[in-house]
């Protein structure tokens, strides 16, 4: 009866412990989340890196509109 009892204690604390790891884990990260409909960004934004993408062409497949054109023997203007 005592190693029974033992054994579910044992079980309740483990799973405290991991309940409590993964709550403080989960708090840790800084990742955006919806609430309220709204995604709120982490609260490390104003330290990311900013990323830069030069604006490219409007029509992607340029090149290749091109070389079916040409294939087809029609003149693009």
């Amino acid at each position: 009866m005592k190693n029974k009892s033992k054994q579910n204690r044992l079980k309740v604390t483990f799973c405290g412990i991991a309940l409590f790891a993964a709550t403080a884990l989960s708090l840790m990260t800084g990742c955006q989340m919806p609430i309220g409909g709204q995604t709120l960004p982490s609260a490390y934004y104003l330290k990311d890196d900013v990323q830069y993408f030069p604006k490219g062409p409007e029509f992607k497949l340029q090149k290749e509109a091109e070389a079916l054109r040409a294939a087809r023997g029609v003149d693009g203007n």
